[in-house]
């Protein structure tokens, strides 16, 4: 027997109406909510409110559909962007302190699969999906490449973007204990960067999620754009450049996609799941507070930039924090950050497969 939409008078009513109108009200409760979140300084705000509104849209039964080419397009974006983020010199400073990036990079992700097996072992959440909650870094590469590997995209997302907040007020506090005012400089909306690297940054994308959506490559859209992009960046042959504005437009178009498969259903789980999913996201950053001890313990690493390097996830506000700090070291933070990624991103995969042969043969 199927469930009842929790509509209110006004969604019933916008269910009714047609799709542009019912657009037109997502958009703006999207920049509402984008900007309530701004406001409050909280990381990932410009894909949190459009996936709030979307959700809110979703449950009250007056949903609309993201087309699958332009939420491709959006994942391609995503991947280039962090590809941007991989400069030579970062990959430069992982090379030169490789074991001790390895055991700190190998501890976190082993902790995270650890609560991620207990979640599951608990049936807090199903399959996969816990696994690729609790995987640290990237939020939305997480919950986009969940869903190509067994995972419930949605959950995924709850999860993720609940420890970016955690992590981020945090890391916020740790900063402050070391007398630290972070703040991010003022984002030019309207600047397009040089022409000819935003061009071939455009083809870049284009042809990688193409490529990728006709090759069916699980997570293709994110990963090869991803992939491609370090090489073509660090071989000199672009700087990819991506305007605010279409960075911000994509984060919309992947908070759309996410929040608009919510059901009633669904958000029932994400809240019952709520107090057991909050303890383990605040044991991963204790546990990786525990990391950055030794780092400072035995590697005589800077207090504030141990903590800032093992921290699980929120990489936008950590990196603002790092750079407001003269004491912080921060090569060394966006190395172990970059790093983890890195291997999140080639593991996370394996350990997913493994995990659902696990559960099935269980099961």
């Amino acid at each position: 027997m199927g469930e009842a939409p929790a509509e209110t008078g006004f969604l019933r009513a916008l269910a009714r109406r047609p799709a542009w109108l019912r657009w037109g009200v997502l958009a703006m409760a999207s920049l509402a909510l984008v900007g309530v979140f701004e406001a409050l300084h909280l990381s990932a705000a410009l894909l949190l409110g459009p996936m709030v509104a979307a959700i809110v849209l979703a449950v009250g039964g007056a949903p609309v559909k993201v087309a699958p080419w332009p939420f491709a397009l959006a994942q391609g974006v995503v991947g280039a962007m962090i590809a941007r983020g991989m400069p030579a010199s970062v990959l430069a400073e992982v090379g030169r302190n490789a074991p001790l990036f390895v055991g700190c990079v190998l501890a976190v992700i082993v902790i995270a699969v650890l609560l991620g097996l207990l979640l599951q072992r608990w049936r807090i959440l199903p399959g996969t999906t816990a696994l690729w909650g609790t995987f640290p870094g990237a939020a939305s590469a997480m919950a986009l490449m969940s869903s190509a590997f067994g995972g419930d995209m949605r959950l995924v997302a709850f999860m993720q973007y609940l420890r970016v907040v955690l992590v981020a007020v945090a890391a916020s506090v740790m900063a402050r204990l070391w007398h630290v005012q972070g703040g991010s400089a003022a984002v030019q909306w309207l600047a397009l960067g040089a022409p000819r690297d935003l061009l071939l940054t455009a083809v870049l994308i284009v042809a990688c999620t193409v490529a990728a959506v006709r090759m069916k490559i699980p997570a293709g859209p994110l990963l090869l754009p991803l992939v491609l992009g370090v090489v073509a960046q660090n071989a000199g042959l672009l700087q990819i450049n991506l305007p605010p504005l279409l960075l911000a437009a994509c984060y919309a178009l992947l908070g759309w996609s996410i929040g608009l498969r919510f059901t009633p259903a669904i958000l029932r789980s994400a809240f019952k799941a709520l107090p057991r999913v909050l303890g383990a996201i605040v044991a991963l950053i204790a546990l990786c507070g525990g990391i950055a001890y030794a780092l400072v313990r035995f590697a005589g690493v800077d207090p504030l930039t141990a903590y800032l390097a093992t921290s699980p996830g929120g990489a936008d506000s950590v990196a603002i924090i790092a750079a407001s700090s003269a004491q912080v070291d921060v090569a060394f933070v966006m190395a172990m950050q970059t790093a983890r990624l890195l291997v999140v991103l080639a593991l996370g995969p394996v350990i997913a497969r493994w995990l659902g042969r696990r559960v099935q043969r269980a099961g």
